[in-house]
């Protein structure tokens, strides 16, 4: 069987404004459909991905901004954050967790700085949208075997 991840739906209380933060810091805007209902879908795909995500009016019931560890995978975390950074993004410095295996939630565990020894999976920054929902930044340099 073959299943690839394909959308991921999160939560904000204004579309329009999600939509300019996402495309600000280098989103692709797929589709802005609107419905006589009432629906709006918004579908935007980070750059380089085969995944996307969607918001919009009338598509989830869960409240805003509580989405957590959404991640976004990157060769150069060091490059990426610059350039969030540059585009108005509040993003954290790099860290790495202190057991060094993947991060705890809410931000314990987090010591400053790259991971001392890994390349790959080992290295995060974090920022969240305007309404709160979490992201994460991960270095990826080499994937695992089978990945």
């Amino acid at each position: 069987m073959e299943l690839k991840l394909e959308v991921v739906v999160i939560p904000v209380a204004d579309v329009d404004r999600a939509l300019a933060f996402y495309t600000g810091i280098g989103f692709l805007e797929d589709a802005d459909f609107r419905t006589e209902r009432g629906l709006r879908v918004v579908q935007v795909t980070p750059p380089g991905s085969a995944a996307s995500i969607i918001f919009g009016e009338q598509l989830t019931d869960v409240p805003p901004g509580t989405v957590r560890g959404l991640h976004l995978v990157t060769a150069d975390i060091a490059g990426a954050r610059a350039e969030l950074a540059e585009r108005g993004v509040a993003i954290s410095g790099l860290w790495h967790d202190a057991d060094g295996v993947f991060h705890w939630a809410g931000g314990a565990n987090r010591v400053p700085g790259a991971h001392p020894e890994a390349e790959s999976y080992g290295t995060f920054a974090s920022f969240e949208d305007p309404d709160g929902n979490e992201w994460i930044l991960q270095q990826v340099v080499t994937r695992a075997p089978g990945r």
